[in-house]
């Protein structure tokens, strides 16, 4: 009898690693970013039916980047547990943070005892009563998370982008015609390639909302924005 290959849990963690990172990178970005009222979030993505960005629940946002179907999952369970919390406690016990705790132990579950990871990366994102105290979490293929300030980037040329934005970014909170801005001229630099209004999806978090403070912007108001 042939005994079976073996692998040690080094290389098969750094195997997985490197397949996660592949199918990844060739998702398109998404950034979020700190503006006067609330927070930006923008995605390269020319689909109009196929969302990257949506609401979770009332002062949060859930975007992915990498394999759809597989983002896609989670934030439907985000969604659940989001309602499920929100119904057994109060409505103030859901926030970014404990959502980001959930995805980080689901991601890290299947990244060690799954064949095969999940290809995605998850970015959270809740909105402050006051500037400043926004919350922009990004949560890796292995369930790492990372706790970030003003702006934050996912997908395939994230690094990049950060670079660009915190290099361009004012001192003082942009408007949100200037975010946009700033985030349409980021992806043309990093593309390399020519963004079209219809190419890009577009929502923010509206802290001066009354109740929930999700809104996507359609291509016609984002239009007048950059014009």
């Amino acid at each position: 009898m042939a005994l079976p290959y073996y692998v040690s849990p080094e290389q098969m963690m750094q195997d997985k690693a490197e397949y996660a990172k592949k199918g990844i990178a060739k998702g398109r970005s998404i950034i979020a970013i700190e503006y006067e009222h609330g927070l930006l979030l923008i995605a390269d993505n020319p689909s109009a039916s196929l969302f990257k960005i949506s609401e979770v629940y009332d002062t949060i946002a859930f975007s992915g980047a990498g394999k759809y179907s597989e983002f896609e999952n989670l934030r439907k369970a985000g969604i659940q547990h989001a309602d499920l919390k929100g119904l057994m406690y109060s409505r103030e016990d859901v926030t970014a943070r404990s959502l980001a705790n959930g995805y980080s132990q689901t991601l890290g579950t299947i990244f060690s005892q799954e064949l095969k990871p999940f290809e995605v990366e998850l970015l959270l994102a809740q909105v402050g009563e006051a500037p400043g105290r926004n919350e922009l979490y990004r949560i890796a293929f292995d369930g790492s998370i990372a706790d970030e300030q003003r702006m934050t980037a996912i997908g395939g040329r994230a690094e990049a982008l950060l670079t660009f934005l915190r290099n361009e970014s004012p001192e003082n909170l942009p408007t949100l015609q200037q975010a946009l801005t700033l985030c349409k001229k980021a992806f043309e630099q990093v593309t390399e390639q020519h963004i079209t209004i219809e190419g890009l999806e577009v929502a923010i978090l509206d802290r001066d909302r009354l109740g929930r403070k999700f809104r996507r912007i359609p291509s016609a108001e984002t239009h007048t924005l950059l014009s």
